[in-house]
């Protein structure tokens, strides 16, 4: 009852590299729950800095009935964009996950590598609901090359979503080159460094950059998929033109998100089509000569979700650290 482990960054890291497919499945699982009213997932909270507008910590606190237990949590992950120029990640992260019986916590996750694999399987969720409508070319633009990106890239390959040449572009060339090598040498697609015009003429486009606002504004395609994973890369514009894909309609429209930034210039969110759940299930379905932007917030039952299977796999295979008399009172008398 009173158990307490730890799963340090290196398990973690090797349970997630060798189950992408399985993560994904947890993932659209945990969406199909939530749009059934089976979580609790408030709004995320800020920690911001006056002095570095560009850096913020943020805490996820979230419960979930999954397919195996009862689970509650927090991830408090932090993103310090100028880590990237000193060779650091930019996110950090770590996840606590709570017993729903008593409320004690039972482990604590390194999670910067958990908070990215359910980030991609987010978006390879929705990728596989939007190709039964519109059929992938293999051409996949990426702008923004980092870790979140190299992950999506991965999670995209490993579940079969056709992916035969890569394009990317970075601010950072060095950045850029590295994720096309990682594209030939890992995953043995084609893979070029490419302009944002280069980019955008592929037909699935992902952004996972840290831009504060929007700077793209050339509508979406017919036919074209855009996972709009940073959230604040397109002009309301683009926004109003496309078939508008989200995780969660309420958690999206703030924080100046490229949605929400639409809801502010139009007063409605008559613009939103459907969430990601209503599209896995088919309940909904692109409009007719428009493009698709999916615009995940992120939840944080995505992330108690792949939390626990991590949990359950490092206990399982002993990895897992516990800390012995990790609570100072076990008794109330």
């Amino acid at each position: 009852m009173f158990s307490f482990d730890v799963v340090p960054g290196k398990i973690v890291k090797g349970i997630l590299e060798s189950s992408a497919p399985a993560i994904v499945e947890l993932v659209e699982d945990a969406y199909l729950r939530h749009d059934d009213g089976r979580t609790v997932n408030p709004d995320s909270y800020f920690l911001r800095f006056p002095d570095r507008p560009d850096s913020r910590i943020i805490a996820l606190p979230a419960a979930a009935e999954l397919a195996d237990t009862e689970i509650a949590g927090i991830k408090w992950i932090a993103s310090f964009p100028g880590n990237v120029s000193a060779g650091l990640p930019r996110a950090s992260a770590v996840l606590v996950l709570n017993d729903l019986d008593t409320g004690y916590p039972i482990a604590l996750l390194e999670a910067a590598g958990i908070s990215a694999a359910r980030t991609a399987a987010s978006a390879a969720v929705a990728a596989r609901a939007i190709a039964r409508h519109l059929p992938p070319s293999g051409t996949i633009g990426i702008v923004g090359a980092g870790v979140i990106a190299r992950t999506i890239l991965r999670f995209l390959h490993l579940t079969g979503y056709p992916s035969t040449d890569v394009v990317v572009h970075d601010l950072d060339d060095e950045s850029a080159g590295r994720l096309a090598d990682f594209a030939v040498v890992d995953l043995g697609v084609r893979a070029r460094r490419g302009d944002l015009d280069a980019v955008l003429d592929c037909q699935t486009v992902v952004t996972a950059t840290t831009a504060l606002r929007p700077y793209i504004d050339r509508p979406l395609r017919d036919g074209q998929l855009v996972l709009n994973v940073s959230l604040r890369d397109f002009t309301p514009e683009v926004v109003l033109g496309a078939t508008n894909v989200l995780d969660d309609v309420e958690h999206c429209m703030k924080a100046n998100t490229s949605p929400h930034l639409a809801e502010q210039l139009t007063g409605n969110r008559d613009f939103v089509h459907g969430t990601i759940a209503q599209f896995v299930r088919g309940e909904r379905v692109p409009e007719a000569g428009r493009g698709v932007l999916v615009s995940p917030f992120g939840l944080g039952v995505l992330d108690l979700a792949v939390g626990a299977y991590v949990l359950d796999s490092a206990r399982r295979d002993g990895t897992a650290i516990a800390i012995p008399e990790f609570f100072g009172e076990t008794s109330r008398w």
